[in-house]
């Protein structure tokens, strides 16, 4: 599987396990569960290397810590464009990239074993 598929699954794999241990992260169908991955993946495509300079100060400051916060903001504006998905505010949208970055590292390491 390709990288960009496996960040794709990741994203919404844990978006689907928030929704279904958090009550306040809502998906109302699987559509919208699929465009919330897509618009996330573009918006972490597009917007976050422009966040990530923008705030590479704090990074450094934070050793490197505060990339999370530019993650949680990434899910925060995807979310915010995707109207059948409500992640709930900022402590959701933490928790789901640090998931996001857990699970795709996992998924990432099986792949280097099977090869």
């Amino acid at each position: 599987m390709s990288k960009i598929f496996l960040k794709y699954i990741s994203i919404i794999v844990t978006i689907y396990l928030l929704s279904m241990v958090r009550d306040t992260v809502i998906i109302s169908d699987t559509s919208s569960l699929l465009l919330m991955g897509l618009v996330l993946f573009l918006v972490n495509l597009l917007l976050k290397p422009l966040l990530l300079l923008i705030t590479l100060p704090f990074s450094i400051l934070t050793l490197g810590l505060f990339t999370f916060i530019v993650n949680t903001w990434t899910i925060m504006i995807a979310d915010f464009f995707v109207s059948g998905v409500s992640m709930g505010g900022f402590f959701n949208s933490l928790l789901a990239s640090l998931i996001i970055v857990i699970l795709h590292h996992i998924l990432r390491d099986k792949k280097h074993l099977a090869n």
